[in-house]
């Protein structure tokens, strides 16, 4: 009979936007997800998805699994340095108490900062190698939005990265990174991690080309020739750490050489898409004109407007008012807008009850660049405890909430971030989202797989806030390294 592996199980993730005015701490990951061991529900999140796929292996593979502690906060700005000492220190004292183990599997977003560590995954792992020893195995997936550094490469044996944004394969690189560690394990296979820095800081949509077949390529590649995976690392933007920006990462059984060449081949072939891969972004003005003359045409299905800077996904607030007071103005009518995040108001609305008709104040607190508030005579059509919109297979909560209306104008107010991820956003709450002409909604991407179910058009507004959305001319201080497009030509080609 084999001897069974003790394979220990942690996740600790948020993505951290340093210019965003928040900041993060613990009650942030408690609101959004904090699992203690023997916690963690049987569907996946986003970064915790290692907890069932290894849960599902674990007899096969001749696995005793040890779960530790699983927390997720919604992206925010820099986390509170106690908060990230604590978290650190609890992962490694469940890890210590199952030691020895023989595997670490880890679920980790990869763009967190403290305010005393640019690179909190790369301790993490350093951490964990030093207490799990050299033989131990560590497995580890990533967001692509986030930082790769050497600390995590050269502590890290298996290394995975979500390959589609929106991330609908979240589950799908949990599920890769535990097969590759599992064939490590028998001495089946020796991986090797090359990686190559591209230079460059981009919005990299896989929805949409030249994105959907450069992901479509690397995904060929994998299990030819020796190479075991291929991940790409987009960066992320609103990070002010040092080693910002686009990667790629190869990994090979044991044939360093070719990882390294197929690395950097891949990596400028995803240089040169540089200033391509973003869709068209219009003002908000713009996109409600195009927005009305589509649903002027009487289709049956509902235009739909990406708030794509104000995206709580992306650390910020997601209480910009700008293009609702657009809609306002206008008179705009069978129209739904998510989210207004705003806790006073949610309580307010909860207070008034449904059905109530009162003057409120909302939106437009945290960012003197996100709008005024706005002072209306709203009616509380519902009000919904520990509200949820569904992300795949996935629950994600938005915390209690409120769905309010100005003269035909629906609005849903939430107390837990989050960006809008499905139509069940609306539909939790009553709204039918197929029953309205036009929908607002406050993400970049990640909304689309479910919404291009739902909507005849999909538009894109660029409103300026607290997102920092040009990397050309951000005030960076940590990256100082050359990079596109604040570099035209980083790699030195016309030298």
């Amino acid at each position: 009979m084999p001897v069974n592996k003790r394979v220990f199980v942690g996740s600790i993730a948020t993505e951290t936007n340093t210019f965003s005015p928040l900041r993060t701490d613990l009650q942030d990951f408690k609101d959004s997800f904090y699992k203690p061991p023997g916690e963690h529900p049987q569907s996946p999140t986003l970064c915790s998805a290692v907890y069932p796929a290894a849960r599902e292996v674990a007899a096969q593979n001749h696995w005793d699994i040890i779960e530790g502690t699983a927390c997720w906060a919604e992206p925010g700005g820099v986390v509170n340095q106690h908060t990230w000492e604590f978290l650190r220190q609890q992962l490694l004292d469940e890890l210590q108490a199952a030691m020895p183990v023989d595997i670490v599997l880890l679920g980790l977003h990869g763009a967190m900062v403290s305010q005393d560590c640019n690179d909190c995954e790369g301790d993490l792992l350093q951490a964990v190698r030093t207490l799990a020893g050299h033989d131990a195995l560590i497995g580890v997936t990533f967001d692509p939005h986030s930082h790769l550094t050497d600390e995590r490469t050269r502590n890290a044996d298996i290394i995975t990265v979500f390959k589609e944004f929106p991330h609908t394969d979240f589950v799908d690189t949990a599920v890769d990174m535990i097969k590759l560690i599992h064939l490590t394990s028998e001495g089946r296979i020796k991986p090797c991690i090359s990686t190559f820095d591209c230079k460059m800081i981009e919005v990299l949509p896989t929805s949409r080309e030249p994105m959907r077949s450069f992901v479509d390529k690397i995904k060929s590649l994998q299990g030819k020739d020796g190479v075991l995976s291929v991940s790409v690392i987009h960066g992320f933007m609103a990070g002010d750490v040092p080693a910002l920006g686009s990667r790629l990462i190869v990994t090979t059984d044991n044939d360093k050489p070719y990882g390294d060449q197929l690395a950097r081949d891949l990596g400028m072939e995803l240089f040169s898409f540089r200033g391509t891969t973003k869709p068209e972004l219009l003002v908000p003005a713009a996109a409600i004109d195009r927005a009305t003359r589509l649903i002027d045409n009487n289709d049956q299905t509902p235009v739909v407007i990406a708030d794509v800077w104000d995206n709580p996904g992306g650390g910020v607030a997601g209480d910009s008012t700008i293009i609702l007071k657009e809609l306002l103005q206008r008179k705009a009518t069978n129209t739904a807008f998510a989210t207004i995040w705003d806790p006073i108001a949610v309580r307010t609305c909860f207070s008034a009850g449904i059905g109530a008709k009162l003057p409120l104040r909302f939106g437009g607190k945290m960012s003197a660049t996100g709008g005024e508030p706005i002072d209306a005579v709203v009616t509380v059509r519902n009000t919904v405890r520990d509200a949820v919109q569904n992300f795949c297979e996935s629950v994600v909560p938005i915390g209690d909430s409120a769905w309010i209306d100005i003269d035909g104008v629906s609005i849903i107010l939430n107390t837990v971030r989050s960006q809008v991820f499905d139509p069940s956003v609306f539909s939790n709450m009553g709204i039918d989202p197929t029953d309205k002409d036009l929908l607002i909604v406050k993400s970049t991407n990640h909304f689309h797989a479910a919404f291009s179910q739902i909507a005849r058009t999909i538009l894109y507004a660029e409103v300026d806030g607290p997102y920092p959305n040009n990397p050309a001319t951000t005030p960076y201080k940590k990256l100082t390294r050359a990079i596109w497009p604040r570099v035209q030509d980083p790699h030195g080609f016309s030298n």
